[in-house]
């Protein structure tokens, strides 16, 4: 048995990195949608089938405990499935939890009312699916009052990232800070809620200036899943090595993916 990490495509590589330098004797099974991406522009519905599916492959690879490395799937299919679709004895977590968490320096398990927090500008970069729900911004006002969140959908980003082409994903980060700051003149924090915006986060930094804070996810959700394991052991399972499968093309998505992360990464068809 291995912990699951599930994406759309190639984003939740940023996820999977951040957890296996984490921990490094957990066995992960990835599973990239590559063949349906970007789930971004997708309606809710379908949304939930595909991830649906991703994780039900998952489930037959062993995965009791699989991370949705993709906002977009954890915005709109998340909560579906764990009141509806998940049986007993497996658990499906979202990556929205660990950056609540950071942003508003309180645990998730903490259910006293909401509260002041330090931060009160918040620019939120998103997939339109994501943006579309509300998600983030109904988790956080169960923790916290009087934050401003100005959401950007950010349009093609995804697909720029996912064809490797970062001149195109350099000029569409632009693009969307300046719309952004068209809106929100000041943000104090920024929020990348999408796992393939990591990619680009010197630029997101550089759009935003040095006095704003970028969130990322990779890192967060990594400590998170350790501090998991420690509580739920039994979903960690016997040892052995990490796996990677996709619906796309596996010569075309282990390039990218080799690419994206600096070392060798093979897929096989899932």
């Amino acid at each position: 048995m291995a912990v699951g990490v599930f994406d759309s495509g190639l984003g939740g590589l940023t996820v999977y990195d951040a957890c296996a330098r984490r921990l490094p004797d957990v066995p992960f099974c990835y599973f990239g949608d590559n063949a349906h991406a970007p789930y971004g522009v997708r309606d809710a519905d379908d949304i939930f089938n595909l991830t649906c599916a991703g994780v039900e492959r998952l489930w037959d690879e062993g995965c009791d405990l699989v991370i949705l490395a993709c906002n977009t799937a954890s915005a709109a299919a998340l909560r579906r499935m764990q009141e509806s679709w998940i049986p007993e004895g497996k658990r499906v977590l979202g990556v929205f939890v660990p950056m609540i968490e950071a942003l508003t320096e309180r645990k998730w398990g903490d259910n006293s009312p909401p509260r002041e927090v330090a931060v009160k500008h918040v620019a939120l970069f998103a997939t339109p699916a994501t943006v579309a729900s509300r998600a983030f911004q109904r988790e956080l006002a169960f923790r916290a009052i009087g934050v401003d969140v100005e959401a950007q959908p950010c349009g093609g980003l995804v697909d720029a990232i996912e064809d490797g082409d970062e001149i195109l994903a350099e000029a569409l980060v632009k693009s969307h800070v300046e719309a952004l700051k068209r809106r929100m003149p000041r943000p104090e924090a920024a929020i990348l809620g999408c796992t393939h915006y990591p990619f680009m986060q010197n630029i997101f930094q550089q759009a935003l200036g040095a006095d704003v804070s970028v969130y990322s996810q990779a890192n967060l959700v990594a400590e998170s899943l350790a501090d998991y394991l420690t509580r739920h052991p039994e979903f960690e399972g016997p040892g052995r090595e990490s796996k990677f499968l996709t619906t796309g093309d596996p010569a075309s998505v282990s390039s990218h993916a080799t690419q994206f992360l600096r070392h060798s990464i093979r897929f096989d068809p899932a």
